[in-house]
């Protein structure tokens, strides 16, 4: 059946990436002229990662499709296989919804299968958090996406600045700022601190503690080119964030791994140092809604592990962040972050500095706090065409 409204499909794939597609779908459904077509797949659906699916259905948004696509063993030939069987799956979906533009955050695999499939439909393709640098497989997918793409929305000055110089047309590159900014800004305007004393009871595994003094919070995540070492990376900051914790009593909230390859091995080490250790005031949560992780994340004296949350949200709220390794190397960045190699005494002596340093101020980055609506009007408007050429001068 035809429509006279814009379709704009949208895909979820990971908790992750729920936090900025989120605001822009929102704004989406907001606009009489378009209509969202909702997918969400991969570890979005799996409750070994928290089932970040409830989270999308308890907002409210109609979901359309469910891709199935995630084969277990979290290492680089499931991976690769993951990504081949999503892009089966999303090849028939884009064929049976006929979206007028393919949305896409991020870098993560399932992504690019996602904008391998709008490709060879010839459905144009918006991108979100193109040019940036960073470590791990997730640049490479990263840029890959970006020269699929034929809409670009880099969340900073130097992002876009990279994207130009990869042959983009600059016509076709806009930088409103990165949308989870936009959630941001309204969640810092709650308090969600009963909420969180609820989930230390409810939820999790661990100590039970209230949130009524300081603590740690931690989210570290594979780096899929360092396959295999991810157990003795988090043996490091484990033993760091013990010694901190006998000598100080402050309690830690630690997030469970992301699934890309090496995400057991990650997940192995944690459970071997908690049921061998038995970590005193150590509480581990398999997922988190973005509101709670970030009020957590402003209230924190400290921020530690390898997520692009402490780059990005970290800069914008301030929080004091210790960042491990090298799975955001090349990251825009700014002064609430110190990197630290893995090595237990570097981290502990950086997790220390930041304790006494204190909040930081804030610094946009990435965005002010208003990129969806700047988005979305661009996306009602824009006359895209699905062959790519490059643009050098």
């Amino acid at each position: 059946m035809t429509t006279s409204k814009r379709k704009i499909c949208c895909f979820l794939g990971s908790r992750a990436n729920y936090s900025s597609l989120k605001p822009i779908m929102r704004a989406i459904q907001k606009e009489p002229g378009l209509e969202l077509v909702l997918f969400v797949g991969a570890s979005a659906l799996l409750d070994k990662y928290g089932e970040a699916v409830k989270l999308v259905k308890d907002d409210g948004f109609k979901i359309d499709e469910y891709i199935y696509m995630v084969i277990e063993g979290e290492n680089p030939t499931t991976m690769a296989k993951s990504t081949g069987l999503g892009l089966i799956e999303l090849a028939n979906l884009l064929y049976k919804h006929q979206p007028d533009i393919c949305l896409i955050i991020g870098d993560r695999h399932e992504m690019l299968a996602m904008a391998i499939a709008s490709s060879f439909a010839n459905i144009p393709i918006a991108h979100t958090m193109g040019g940036e640098s960073s470590g791990t497989i997730d640049e490479s997918i990263r840029h890959a996406i970006t020269k699929l793409s034929h809409i670009h929305f880099p969340a900073n000055e130097k992002a876009k600045e990279n994207i130009i110089k990869m042959g983009e047309n600059p016509k076709m590159v806009f930088n409103f700022g990165c949308p989870r900014m936009d959630t941001i800004k309204e969640i810092l305007k709650t308090d969600f601190s009963e909420q969180i004393n609820g989930l230390l009871v409810k939820k999790g595994v661990g100590d039970i503690f209230k949130l009524n003094s300081d603590f740690l919070l931690v989210s570290q995540h594979p780096v899929t080119t360092e396959f295999g070492q991810g157990e003795k990376q988090i043996n490091q900051t484990l033993w760091a964030l013990k010694e901190i914790q006998e000598q100080n009593k402050m309690p830690i909230i630690m997030l469970w791994p992301n699934a890309d390859a090496g995400s057991d091995h990650v997940a192995r080490g944690i459970r071997k140092f908690r049921e061998h250790q038995s970590p005193k005031h150590f509480h581990f949560f398999k997922n988190l809604t973005f509101e709670i992780y970030i009020h957590l994340m402003n209230k924190t004296k400290c921020l530690i592990g390898n997520s692009s949350s402490g780059i990005r949200e970290g800069a914008f709220i301030g929080a004091p962040v210790v960042n491990i390794g090298t799975r955001q190397q090349g990251r825009q960045r700014g002064k609430n972050v110190i990197d630290v190699d893995y090595n237990k005494e570097q981290i502990k002596k950086a997790i220390l500095k930041q304790m006494e340093h204190g909040k930081y101020e804030s610094e946009p980055i990435y965005g002010s706090g208003n990129a969806s609506e700047k988005i979305v009007d661009t996306l009602k408007t824009i006359q895209a065409s699905s062959q790519k050429k490059l643009y050098y001068e």
